[in-house]
Protein backbone atom coordinates (compact mmCIF):
# COMPACT_ATOMS: atom_id res chain seq x y z
CA UNK A 1 0.00 0.00 0.00
CA UNK A 2 1.77 3.47 -0.84
CA UNK A 3 2.71 6.20 1.60
CA UNK A 4 -1.01 7.64 2.32
CA UNK A 5 -0.04 9.91 5.04
CA UNK A 6 1.24 10.00 8.53
CA UNK A 7 -1.23 9.88 10.95
CA UNK A 8 -2.43 7.41 13.61
CA UNK A 9 -4.83 8.95 15.04
CA UNK A 10 -7.53 6.47 15.74
CA UNK A 11 -5.19 3.43 15.04
CA UNK A 12 -4.92 0.41 17.53
CA UNK A 13 -1.70 -0.18 19.04
CA UNK A 14 -0.91 -2.95 21.65
CA UNK A 15 2.59 -2.70 23.22
CA UNK A 16 3.99 -5.23 25.58
CA UNK A 17 6.01 -4.46 28.52
CA UNK A 18 4.34 -0.77 28.16
CA UNK A 19 4.75 -0.22 31.89
CA UNK A 20 8.29 1.00 32.10
CA UNK A 21 11.29 2.78 30.35
CA UNK A 22 10.92 2.08 26.42
CA UNK A 23 7.57 0.68 26.60
CA UNK A 24 5.97 3.30 28.13
CA UNK A 25 7.21 6.23 26.27
CA UNK A 26 5.72 4.45 22.96
CA UNK A 27 2.79 3.78 24.35
CA UNK A 28 2.94 7.96 25.48
CA UNK A 29 4.03 8.80 21.88
CA UNK A 30 1.15 6.99 19.98
CA UNK A 31 -1.28 7.92 22.56
CA UNK A 32 -0.25 11.75 22.17
CA UNK A 33 -0.84 11.23 18.41
CA UNK A 34 -4.55 9.96 19.30
CA UNK A 35 -3.81 6.15 18.98
CA UNK A 36 -5.96 3.73 21.33
CA UNK A 37 -3.32 2.31 22.87
CA UNK A 38 -3.14 -0.92 25.08
CA UNK A 39 -0.45 -1.32 26.78
CA UNK A 40 0.45 -5.38 28.39
CA UNK A 41 2.55 -6.41 31.31
CA UNK A 42 3.26 -9.01 34.25
CA UNK A 43 3.17 -6.64 37.10
CA UNK A 44 0.02 -4.25 37.54
CA UNK A 45 1.10 -1.22 39.42
CA UNK A 46 3.39 0.28 36.68
CA UNK A 47 0.92 -0.42 34.60
CA UNK A 48 -1.99 1.46 36.14
CA UNK A 49 0.03 4.20 37.02
CA UNK A 50 0.85 4.78 32.95
CA UNK A 51 -2.08 4.10 31.70
CA UNK A 52 -3.95 6.56 33.77
CA UNK A 53 -1.48 9.48 32.99
CA UNK A 54 -1.10 8.85 29.44
CA UNK A 55 -4.69 7.41 29.01
CA UNK A 56 -3.69 4.02 28.06
CA UNK A 57 -5.62 0.58 28.72
CA UNK A 58 -3.62 -1.48 31.25
CA UNK A 59 -3.81 -5.86 30.73
CA UNK A 60 -2.04 -7.59 33.07
CA UNK A 61 -0.31 -10.24 31.05
CA UNK A 62 2.18 -12.60 30.11
CA UNK A 63 3.32 -12.08 26.66
CA UNK A 64 5.12 -15.12 26.42
CA UNK A 65 2.00 -17.55 27.93
CA UNK A 66 -0.22 -18.30 24.81
CA UNK A 67 -3.07 -18.16 26.98
CA UNK A 68 -2.69 -14.80 28.07
CA UNK A 69 -2.24 -13.41 24.70
CA UNK A 70 -5.36 -15.11 23.33
CA UNK A 71 -7.10 -13.39 26.02
CA UNK A 72 -5.41 -9.98 25.18
CA UNK A 73 -6.42 -10.73 21.65
CA UNK A 74 -10.14 -11.06 22.48
CA UNK A 75 -9.92 -8.20 24.81
CA UNK A 76 -8.55 -6.17 21.78
CA UNK A 77 -10.92 -6.95 19.38
CA UNK A 78 -13.71 -6.34 21.74
CA UNK A 79 -12.92 -3.51 22.48
CA UNK A 80 -11.84 -2.35 19.33
CA UNK A 81 -12.24 -4.59 16.43
CA UNK A 82 -9.12 -4.72 14.98
CA UNK A 83 -5.32 -4.30 15.70
CA UNK A 84 -3.49 -1.81 13.58
CA UNK A 85 0.27 -1.87 15.28
CA UNK A 86 1.44 -4.41 17.96
CA UNK A 87 4.82 -3.30 19.45
CA UNK A 88 6.41 -6.75 21.33
CA UNK A 89 8.87 -4.81 23.45
CA UNK A 90 8.78 -7.26 26.48
CA UNK A 91 12.25 -8.46 27.68
CA UNK A 92 13.90 -9.88 30.68
CA UNK A 93 16.76 -11.03 32.37
CA UNK A 94 19.81 -13.17 30.93
CA UNK A 95 22.94 -11.80 32.50
CA UNK A 96 25.64 -14.56 32.58
CA UNK A 97 28.33 -16.17 30.95
CA UNK A 98 27.18 -19.63 29.50
CA UNK A 99 29.30 -21.39 32.31
CA UNK A 100 27.05 -19.30 34.62
CA UNK A 101 23.74 -20.14 33.17
CA UNK A 102 21.58 -22.77 34.58
CA UNK A 103 18.53 -24.61 32.63
CA UNK A 104 16.42 -22.68 34.35
CA UNK A 105 18.42 -19.30 33.91
CA UNK A 106 18.39 -19.73 30.03
CA UNK A 107 14.68 -20.90 30.01
CA UNK A 108 13.43 -17.86 31.88
CA UNK A 109 15.54 -15.33 29.80
CA UNK A 110 14.82 -16.83 26.29
CA UNK A 111 10.56 -16.51 27.64
CA UNK A 112 11.31 -13.07 28.64
CA UNK A 113 13.23 -11.67 25.42
CA UNK A 114 12.10 -14.30 22.49
CA UNK A 115 9.25 -16.58 23.37
CA UNK A 116 7.36 -13.30 24.39
CA UNK A 117 7.16 -11.83 20.85
CA UNK A 118 6.81 -15.12 18.76
CA UNK A 119 3.72 -16.19 21.25
CA UNK A 120 2.18 -12.41 20.45
CA UNK A 121 3.20 -12.06 16.92
CA UNK A 122 1.09 -16.00 16.33
CA UNK A 123 -1.52 -15.13 17.68
CA UNK A 124 -1.87 -11.40 16.50
CA UNK A 125 -1.10 -12.44 12.74
CA UNK A 126 -4.91 -12.93 11.90
CA UNK A 127 -6.16 -9.81 12.36
CA UNK A 128 -2.72 -7.76 11.50
CA UNK A 129 -3.16 -10.06 8.30
CA UNK A 130 -7.06 -8.68 8.14
CA UNK A 131 -5.98 -4.94 8.93
CA UNK A 132 -2.49 -5.26 6.94
CA UNK A 133 -1.09 -4.34 10.31
CA UNK A 134 2.27 -3.61 11.68
CA UNK A 135 4.73 -5.19 13.90
CA UNK A 136 7.37 -3.78 15.72
CA UNK A 137 9.75 -5.46 17.50
CA UNK A 138 12.25 -4.00 20.38
CA UNK A 139 15.78 -6.36 20.02
CA UNK A 140 18.83 -4.33 21.14
CA UNK A 141 22.17 -3.73 20.26
CA UNK A 142 22.95 -6.72 21.47
CA UNK A 143 21.01 -8.29 19.15
CA UNK A 144 24.05 -7.35 16.97
CA UNK A 145 26.93 -7.78 19.47
CA UNK A 146 27.98 -9.73 22.46
CA UNK A 147 28.40 -7.56 25.70
CA UNK A 148 30.33 -9.86 28.58
CA UNK A 149 28.63 -12.21 30.99
CA UNK A 150 24.88 -11.85 28.75
CA UNK A 151 24.79 -15.04 26.96
CA UNK A 152 21.43 -15.75 27.45
CA UNK A 153 20.23 -12.07 26.61
CA UNK A 154 22.95 -12.12 23.41
CA UNK A 155 20.93 -15.16 22.11
CA UNK A 156 17.58 -14.13 22.36
CA UNK A 157 18.18 -10.66 20.87
CA UNK A 158 19.86 -12.23 18.05
CA UNK A 159 16.89 -14.68 17.56
CA UNK A 160 14.59 -11.59 17.37
CA UNK A 161 15.86 -10.02 14.22
CA UNK A 162 15.79 -14.17 12.80
CA UNK A 163 12.47 -13.70 13.80
CA UNK A 164 11.55 -10.52 12.16
CA UNK A 165 12.85 -11.25 8.92
CA UNK A 166 11.34 -14.49 8.85
CA UNK A 167 7.74 -12.81 9.90
CA UNK A 168 8.16 -10.23 7.05
CA UNK A 169 9.41 -12.66 4.21
CA UNK A 170 5.99 -14.93 5.53
CA UNK A 171 3.58 -12.31 5.55
CA UNK A 172 4.70 -9.34 3.70
CA UNK A 173 2.19 -10.91 0.86
CA UNK A 174 -0.39 -10.38 3.17
CA UNK A 175 0.38 -6.84 3.82
CA UNK A 176 2.02 -7.15 7.27
CA UNK A 177 5.13 -5.02 8.13
CA UNK A 178 7.77 -6.01 10.13
CA UNK A 179 10.84 -4.82 11.55
CA UNK A 180 12.84 -4.62 14.46
CA UNK A 181 14.36 -1.62 16.53
CA UNK A 182 18.14 -1.78 18.34
CA UNK A 183 18.45 0.68 21.01
CA UNK A 184 21.72 0.88 22.58
CA UNK A 185 22.32 2.71 25.90
CA UNK A 186 18.81 4.53 26.60
CA UNK A 187 17.97 6.13 30.21
CA UNK A 188 15.64 3.10 31.60
CA UNK A 189 15.11 1.80 34.85
CA UNK A 190 16.75 -1.16 33.58
CA UNK A 191 19.71 0.61 32.18
CA UNK A 192 19.93 2.83 35.67
CA UNK A 193 19.92 -0.37 37.56
CA UNK A 194 23.28 -1.28 35.70
CA UNK A 195 24.13 1.58 36.25
CA UNK A 196 24.22 1.57 40.12
CA UNK A 197 25.56 -1.97 39.85
CA UNK A 198 28.91 0.08 38.43
CA UNK A 199 28.49 2.41 41.24
CA UNK A 200 28.20 -0.31 44.12
CA UNK A 201 31.17 -2.02 43.08
CA UNK A 202 33.03 1.17 43.59
CA UNK A 203 33.67 1.40 40.09
CA UNK A 204 31.95 4.92 39.45
CA UNK A 205 30.83 7.82 41.69
CA UNK A 206 27.75 8.29 41.02
CA UNK A 207 24.89 6.91 38.48
CA UNK A 208 25.63 10.41 36.05
CA UNK A 209 29.63 9.18 36.33
CA UNK A 210 28.88 5.13 35.30
CA UNK A 211 26.91 6.74 32.23
CA UNK A 212 29.93 9.09 30.68
CA UNK A 213 32.01 6.39 31.12
CA UNK A 214 29.78 3.40 28.95
CA UNK A 215 29.16 6.75 26.46
CA UNK A 216 32.34 8.59 26.25
CA UNK A 217 33.15 6.94 22.32
CA UNK A 218 29.80 6.99 21.27
CA UNK A 219 29.84 9.13 18.02
CA UNK A 220 26.90 11.14 19.86
CA UNK A 221 28.77 10.84 23.11
CA UNK A 222 26.03 10.12 25.70
CA UNK A 223 23.03 7.95 26.66
CA UNK A 224 19.69 7.67 24.40
CA UNK A 225 15.89 8.89 25.89
CA UNK A 226 12.88 6.57 25.45
CA UNK A 227 11.27 8.93 23.86
CA UNK A 228 14.04 9.03 21.10
CA UNK A 229 13.10 5.17 20.89
CA UNK A 230 9.56 5.64 20.73
CA UNK A 231 9.63 7.81 17.88
CA UNK A 232 11.66 5.47 15.79
CA UNK A 233 8.62 3.26 16.80
CA UNK A 234 5.84 5.39 15.55
CA UNK A 235 7.41 5.54 12.52
CA UNK A 236 7.29 1.93 12.00
CA UNK A 237 4.20 1.54 13.31
CA UNK A 238 2.68 4.04 10.96
CA UNK A 239 1.88 4.66 6.90
CA UNK A 240 5.34 6.55 6.94
CA UNK A 241 7.29 3.23 7.03
CA UNK A 242 5.04 1.92 4.33
CA UNK A 243 7.91 0.06 2.16
CA UNK A 244 10.15 -0.85 5.06
CA UNK A 245 10.07 -4.58 5.84
CA UNK A 246 12.51 -6.92 7.34
CA UNK A 247 14.56 -3.85 8.44
CA UNK A 248 16.91 -3.39 11.65
CA UNK A 249 17.14 0.34 12.73
CA UNK A 250 19.85 0.80 15.39
CA UNK A 251 19.61 3.70 17.55
CA UNK A 252 22.65 3.90 19.39
CA UNK A 253 24.23 7.18 19.38
CA UNK A 254 26.48 5.60 16.78
CA UNK A 255 27.93 2.76 18.79
CA UNK A 256 27.68 0.80 16.24
CA UNK A 257 30.03 2.06 13.45
CA UNK A 258 33.18 2.44 16.13
CA UNK A 259 36.09 0.45 15.32
CA UNK A 260 36.89 -0.15 18.80
CA UNK A 261 40.45 -1.16 18.03
CA UNK A 262 41.06 2.23 16.31
CA UNK A 263 39.95 4.02 19.82
CA UNK A 264 43.63 3.50 21.23
CA UNK A 265 45.13 5.40 18.34
CA UNK A 266 42.34 7.96 18.74
CA UNK A 267 43.15 8.56 22.59
CA UNK A 268 46.95 8.63 22.00
CA UNK A 269 46.12 11.62 19.69
CA UNK A 270 44.28 13.45 22.41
Amino acid sequence: MPYSGSTVDGDVVLVTGGGTGIGAAIAERFTTEGARVVITGRRPEPLREIAERIGATPLVSDAGNAADAKSTLRTVLEMYGRIDTLVCNAGGPGFAAVGDTSDDDWATAVHANLNTTFVMTREFLPALIESRGRIVVISSLSGLFAGPSMAAYTAAKHALIGLTKSLARDYGAHGVRVNTICPGWIRTPMADEEMDELVAANVFSSRESAYEAVTVDLPLGRAGAPAEVAAVARFLGSAESSYITGATIVADGGAHIVDLPTLAFEKARG
